[in-house]
């Protein structure tokens, strides 16, 4: 039939573009896999050589030995990630609860304001957080890079109550009705069925925090605070010749963390997301 002629060519034409921009996204991750295993007279030749013609393994303990603290960055920006994502999943839940679940006078326009925040970009409020941080007394610390996401995230924030809006109202009207306040419906109710959605939050702040440069490079002065991301750029820029197997090297050991966390939690992270955006 005509139908399932033009049918099979369309099929035809959007797996072959499927796969040109999966091959679009991968080939840089390939191209930094291929470099951390080559020898270094084998990273910048023409034309490209993207299998090495012997493996280096010890391209990796070389990076690692080269950066000299890159464990200790390594710990750094853990802790930086983990405490972002307890501070936005935390404060961003309880915001997007108060914005789904709760009546009160002004809420939609606030929340629209706070929607609005969203298209302020960070340069812009560089300067006056500086100021604010250092009037503190936090600059040259972790603070100015982790507190703030216990004030709840515009984007966290939608996320969040896009999904609450999905949960049904009975369950929460039947515990109102047995006495539970706001704070035990929140707790024993709501955040149970809204795994889901926690965890792309989650996933979706390490992964911020983990890669973040700006941040680090502008509030912390310290070498022996830098995050892996300042550490990179401090390794490209003390050596004399960028050694690119070793730099390649330290960047797959700085991006796998957030590979592994991601093919370990795909499913339910597809899941919060196709439920978000769901509606009652």
């Amino acid at each position: 039939m005509p139908t399932a002629s033009l049918t099979r060519p369309l099929k035809v034409l959007l797996i072959c573009c499927l796969l040109v921009s999966a091959w679009a996204f991968l080939a840089p991750m390939l191209w930094m896999l291929s470099t951390s295993l080559k020898p270094l007279n084998e990273t910048m030749t023409l034309p490209p050589v993207w299998i090495p013609s012997e493996i280096q393994w010890r391209n990796y303990p070389d990076a690692i030995a080269a950066m000299g603290h890159f464990w200790r960055y390594a710990g750094n920006s853990l802790f930086l990630a983990i405490m972002t994502v307890i501070g936005t999943v935390t404060s961003s839940a309880l915001a997007a609860y108060g914005f789904s679940r709760i009546e009160w006078k002004g809420r939609d326009k606030v929340f629209v304001i706070l929607l609005a925040t969203m298209m302020i970009p960070f340069p812009v409020v560089m300067v006056p957080l500086y100021s604010l941080f250092k009037s503190l007394g936090w600059i040259g610390t972790f603070k100015p890079l982790w507190v703030p996401a216990f004030l709840a995230g515009a984007f966290s924030v939608f996320l969040l109550r896009q999904f609450f809006l999905t949960l049904p109202k009975d369950m929460a009207e039947a515990a109102r009705i047995d006495g539970c306040n706001e704070l035990q419906i929140f707790w024993h109710i709501i955040l149970p069925l809204s795994k889901p959605a926690l965890l792309v939050v989650a996933i979706f702040q390490f992964m911020a925090t983990w890669n973040d440069f700006l941040g680090p490079l502008i509030y912390l002065t310290e070498q022996k605070d830098f995050t892996l991301a300042l550490g990179l750029q401090s390794f490209q820029s003390q050596q004399g010749g960028t050694a690119w197997h070793q730099l390649m090297a330290a960047s797959t050991l700085v991006v796998l963390p957030v590979i592994v966390l991601f093919f370990f939690t795909q499913r339910t992270f597809i899941e919060g997301i196709a439920a978000t955006g769901s509606k009652n």
